[in-house]
């Protein structure tokens, strides 16, 4: 069952970021993911809640969103996403495949 990697996203530094930016793609696909969504525009429908920025990947399931998060490859982007942005990560199971 896919799982989502949603991430909200207010930049910092955003000359650091960028080189976070750069930086992650080639994880993310070495791990089977792909970006549904990354930082385009947002329009809030309902609520109070204003986001900077929004990031959704797609991952074949919690397996190997976990792999990618937890990969030595990505750790030490976490630390450089943690000095140039304020960041809410969270992972998301998706529904099973209407049968």
């Amino acid at each position: 069952m896919a799982a989502y990697l949603i991430a909200h996203i207010e930049i910092t530094e955003p000359v650091g970021y960028e080189e976070y930016r750069k930086r992650v793609p080639p994880i993310v696909t070495a791990h089977g993911g792909r970006f549904l969504a990354r930082g385009g525009a947002i329009e809030v429908l309902e609520g109070t809640w204003s986001p900077k920025r929004l990031v959704i990947i797609e991952f074949a399931d919690m397996a190997a969103l976990k792999s990618f998060y937890e990969s030595p490859a990505y750790r030490p982007l976490i630390e450089l996403r943690n000095r140039t942005a304020t960041s809410r990560i969270l992972a998301l199971e998706g529904s099973p495949a209407p049968s």
